[in-house]
């Protein structure tokens, strides 16, 4: 019998009660290894009801003793790294260094909210008006929720709760269904980092706790990674029901290619960035634009080596593996079929991967690499966020049409021009209407100290995540005028106070 994995509530691991469960894969092997409980409606709410009540508590504790909290638990994110990564890799598929790079990133935002007594300081005007002064505080939400998706399921619950709790809220997090068992180990973590129970709820669950979130009253605001057309449906019932939200959806991330770039790194660059993860990241790069037929003759012929040599397999096969399988059968069906309409609509497929497989893994969700030449804006595999490992070329006569390829696409993530050229660079940086950027860096992730947001239909809200935007989204700003009324400061009296 599969193993079943429930939910963690007020500070332990407790079974579902709903009845219904969802199939949690070996993506290497096809077979299903454990089943997640699906919450109801009621399980939610009373999750939310504890938390609460637990958050009350917990918004008292000063913010400096809240970072201590933190602080331990980015001391047992350490002690067990090799614990977490090779859960992660068991139900995602990534190898296991990219399972530690997850773990790894979001460690590093735990790290910036010990910082959190600097971070939640309010401003002070003395002498406002006479004997008037005015002061700031930044203060909890009360309870939050943050829904999290398969692809990076350490960092982006990490990237929710870290800053949320160090805030001084009570966190509800609903992870993906099809890798539950991270953020689960996580809740454990941060209870034996001291984190008192009912702070933190971790609710596994389908649409049905989604919407028990999003209609549920006390709970204040909510933090949502994953598709579009999700982040939509998330963001306007949310912001329906009067909550804060903030939610990041899908990506189409273009890399361009100057005539200057240096060929062989910027490759380089595309296969990590194209391929790494199977291409199930929301900042990778899947449409490549060399400017000039002869940048783009250049940098097929480089790319293509490169592609045939690249090592698809299981996590366990060692670390030189440089992509593992995608998360679901439905997930690698979705892709070939992508596939199918980019050479029905007139790509050339130049690297096919529609016939891998893998000795002993043929049941596995396993995605070759595949390779377009001379896409065209029109297709749906350049419209389409694909989410596996294709890589897309698109020729572009000119720098001004490859800046405007970028720029015309509905999502605007991330993007990056590799070139030589200060100004160019600098044109570009200041020119794209895209939020993350990066210039020789294909995969322009900000560091934890600062914020990490799309611009157009890859993002819906005001404020991004991580650094000091998530201190602005997970407080609330209070401003209080104060004026004392003079009088005991004039002398004391000496005299026994007698009624008059």
């Amino acid at each position: 019998m599969p193993q079943e994995i429930g939910h963690f509530i007020n500070g332990e691991l407790v079974p579902g009660t709903s009845g219904r469960f969802s199939d949690v894969f070996n993506p290497a092997t096809g077979e299903v290894q454990a089943k997640v409980a699906l919450a109801t409606k009621a399980e939610l709410n009373a999750a939310v009801e504890a938390a609460a009540k637990a958050q009350v508590a917990w918004a008292a504790v000063n913010p400096q003793r809240r970072a201590r909290v933190l602080m331990k638990f980015v001391a047992l994110l350490n002690r067990d790294m090799d614990k977490l990564a090779a859960a992660l890799s068991a139900e995602h598929g990534k190898t296991f260094p990219d399972a530690k790079g997850d773990v790894q990133r979001g460690l590093e935002v735990a790290e910036f909210c010990i910082g959190a007594p600097h971070l939640l300081k309010g401003d002070f005007t003395d002498g406002a008006g006479p004997g008037i002064d005015m002061y700031s505080m930044r203060q909890p939400l009360g309870v939050v929720a943050g829904i999290t998706p398969f692809n990076f399921p350490a960092m982006i619950p990490m990237w929710k709760f870290a800053p949320a709790i160090a805030c001084g809220n009570a966190m509800i997090l609903k992870p993906s269904e099809r890798d539950p068992s991270v953020p689960l180990m996580l809740a454990q973590l941060m209870t034996e980092a001291g984190l008192p129970d009912g702070v933190l709820q971790v609710i596994n669950g389908d649409k049905e706790s989604v919407d028990a979130i999003l209609d549920n009253e006390t709970i204040q605001a909510v933090g949502f990674v994953g598709s579009t057309p999700i982040a939509e449906y998330i963001y306007s019932r949310s912001t329906a029901n009067g909550k804060r939200c903030q939610c990041f959806g899908g990506a189409k991330n273009h890399m361009i290619i100057m005539p200057d770039a240096d060929m062989n790194q910027a490759a380089d660059a595309l296969i990590g960035a194209g391929y790494g993860a199977a291409g199930e990241r929301c900042m990778a790069v899947s449409v490549a634009v060399p400017v000039g037929e002869e940048t783009a003759n250049r940098l097929v012929e480089a790319l293509v080596p490169r592609i045939e040599k690249l090592k698809v397999g299981p996590y366990t096969a060692g670390d030189d593996v440089d992509f593992g399988p995608v998360v679901t059968a439905a997930a690698k069906q979705n892709i070939l079929r992508l596939v199918e309409t980019g050479i029905e609509q007139g790509a050339e497929l130049v690297i096919d991967g529609r016939d891998f497989e893998l000795q002993g893994y043929e049941n596995g969700f396993f995605v070759g690499p595949h390779l377009f030449d001379k896409v065209t804006r029109d297709m749906d595999i350049y419209k389409t966020e694909i989410f596996g490992p294709v890589l897309s070329v698109v020729r572009a006569k000119s720098y001004e049409e490859a800046l405007g390829l970028a720029m015309d696409h509905e999502y605007g993530n991330g993007t990056a021009i590799f070139t030589r050229d200060g100004d160019t660079a600098r044109d570009f940086a200041n020119r794209i209407n895209i939020g993350m950027v990066g210039i020789n860096v294909p995969i322009p992730v900000p560091l934890a100290y600062h914020t990490f947001g799309g611009w157009k239909k890859s993002a819906f809200g005001d404020l991004n995540q991580h650094g000091p935007d998530a201190f602005r989204f997970y407080t609330r700003t209070k401003t209080v005028t104060a004026r004392w009324p003079s009088g005991i400061k004039e002398g004391g009296e000496f005299a026994m106070p007698i009624m008059e």
